[in-house]
């Protein structure tokens, strides 16, 4: 089935132009007469072009991430902003904290403003779309899946990254993997932690215990107060997967308080760091495609304000190991 990106191919106009002439804003004679014909050409079906004259939205994306701060959801924002732009779109960019009650206000204002669509993180298992839910709203979900509601989604196979983290430990010769995730309550910090799960299985004979699992808040103060707790243990783990950078930060941060370095405790981070090469860490980094993820997703969500009924489709991304000799400079 056509998409907008080959109807502005085949009517020689950008992206832009045909959602211009979609939602009926002023287009030239010419171009408009360019896009009906590719769009009859290309068999871009009429209803969804109909649908799509009918939508008095604004040329507005709202793009709600739980942490403005993480490196990981700035990239994100640049990959769907690079994309919208180009259609014609403008970009707001909502922070709700990881707060329910912050992730309903950006959600109504975008339903109150008519927003075009909504690209979001759901902060929790128990986020809803309120009054954004709708079938003629356009929604895309990244990181996570939002229940009560399918929608497009772009996701990184989180259950192998954490398996791939947990095993590159495994594979350095430490015996004793702890795993510090997020909340209990949000899908990525399950998975991740359930991908931890399967490798340590994998490993009877290397004393994997349920203790050396450790829920955080996927920020810098969590990791550390978390691999604190883990060195409480009567038999501390020697090595830890982290399931986000910023809590990765917090273990660097405690490692160093306590005098210990990467060449004696193993670590490996699911996520980067802006500059985290020119810093000797020592950890094994589990590289996330952030920018990709931002680009499919809002390529994803502008094919939904065009009118696209087809069924809701995921898009799963991979992440890559990036081994702790290629993130250090000296030991």
């Amino acid at each position: 089935m056509a998409t907008i990106y080959e109807v502005a191919a085949r009517a020689e106009v950008s992206p832009a132009t045909v959602s211009r002439v979609l939602n009926g804003t002023n287009v030239s004679e010419d171009k408009v007469a360019r896009v009906k014909q590719a769009i009859s050409e290309l068999d871009f079906s009429p209803n969804r072009m109909a649908r799509s004259l009918r939508r008095q939205h604004s040329q507005i994306i709202a793009l709600i991430i739980p942490d403005i701060e993480n490196p990981f959801f700035t990239s994100v924002a640049r990959g769907v902003e690079d994309v919208a732009q180009a259609a014609g779109y403008s970009v707001v960019l909502c922070n709700s904290d990881g707060e329910l009650s912050q992730e309903a206000y950006y959600l109504d204002l975008a339903a109150s403003d008519n927003m075009a669509g909504v690209i979001w993180t759901p902060a929790s298992a128990a986020s809803t779309l309120g009054r954004f839910h709708s079938p003629d709203r356009a929604v895309v979900a990244i990181d996570r899946r939002p229940s009560g509601r399918e929608t497009d989604a772009v996701l990184v196979d989180n259950h192998r990254a954490g398996f791939a983290a947990t095993q590159s430990l495994f594979n350095q010769g430490y015996s004793r993997v702890a795993c510090i995730t997020g909340p209990a309550d949000v899908e990525t910090s399950v998975l991740r932690s359930e991908g931890w799960r399967e490798a340590c299985r994998a490993h009877p004979d290397l004393q994997p215990r349920e203790d050396y699992l450790r829920y955080a808040d996927f920020r810098v103060d969590g990791g550390r107060a978390a691999l604190s707790a883990l060195f409480a243990l009567d038999l501390a783990p020697d090595a830890v997967f982290v399931a986000n950078n910023l809590m990765g930060v917090g273990v660097l941060q405690e490692l160093t308080a306590r005098g210990i370095t990467t060449s004696h405790y193993g670590v490996a981070i699911l996520g980067d760091l802006p500059y985290f090469s020119f810093t000797a860490t020592g950890a094994t980094v589990i590289d996330l495609p952030a920018r990709e993820i931002g680009g499919v997703a809002a390529r994803l969500l502008l094919e939904r304000i065009a009118g696209l009924t087809d069924p809701p489709r995921t898009e799963v991304l991979h992440s890559r190991v990036l081994p702790a000799q290629a993130n250090v400079i000296s030991r």
